[in-house]
């Protein structure tokens, strides 16, 4: 039987994925997916709490986050599709923007 250990563990595995991702990976659209992974984990972990409290809160939360997910994946191909034309790479070490 799947438990409420077996999804937060599962949740916390995807969490640090992401978090390894965004810290050692170079690629913009790479960090983005890895933010995504992120905020994918914690998705898992309000439906876990909310169908283990017999609530609906955390289903609401849920679709907040996924608006918010939605729109950061918007803003953020944005971004690496200007940075791209402008640099020619979506490598962040390569990028500095703020430089004059």
């Amino acid at each position: 039987m799947v438990t409420l250990q077996h999804y937060l563990f599962l949740s916390a595995i995807l969490f640090v994925l992401g978090a390894v991702g965004v810290m050692f990976r170079r690629n913009l659209i790479v960090i983005l997916m890895s933010l995504e992974l992120m905020l994918n984990a914690v998705n898992l972990t309000f439906i876990a709490f909310s169908r283990y409290l017999g609530s609906i809160e955390g289903q609401i939360f849920v679709l907040f986050v996924m608006v918010v997910a939605a729109a950061e994946v918007a803003v953020g191909l944005a971004v690496a599709v200007a940075v791209f034309r402008q640099k020619g790479t979506v490598d962040v070490n390569e990028i500095n923007l703020m430089k004059w």
